[in-house]
């Protein structure tokens, strides 16, 4: 059974950073395209950032030089760095396993002016 497991939730100001992470049981994150999703109330679920199995990496527009995607086999876990942090970043995010089309259960970032 495939689980998804987002941490790293916060508050930070405006300039500030987090690192949110996305620990897998159940399938193998190397072998799976891997993305970062996030929903802003009142709007759609969008891409943030994907690292493939052969970690390429995609990125939105609004977030590339900002954020960093990257994976750690050993702990089968996905990370989303944050830096430069931006109100308009806040949301809740979530990971997502695009291969089984299945989503974690998210994780709220919020980050103030």
């Amino acid at each position: 059974q495939v689980q998804l497991v987002e941490s790293g939730r916060g508050l930070v100001q405006a300039g500030g950073s987090l690192r949110l992470s996305c620990a897998a049981s159940g399938m193998f994150v190397s072998i799976s395209s891997m993305g970062w999703y996030r929903q802003a109330p009142g709007k759609q679920r969008e891409l943030v950032a994907r690292i493939d199995r052969f970690q390429s990496t995609t990125y939105a527009d609004s977030v590339k030089g900002r954020f960093t995607i990257s994976r750690d086999s050993t702990k089968n876990t996905v990370y989303l760095q944050m830096n430069s942090l931006k109100p308009e970043d806040t949301a809740v995010y979530y990971c997502k396993d695009e291969l089984r089309n299945f989503w974690g259960q998210g994780t709220q970032v919020t980050v103030s002016s």
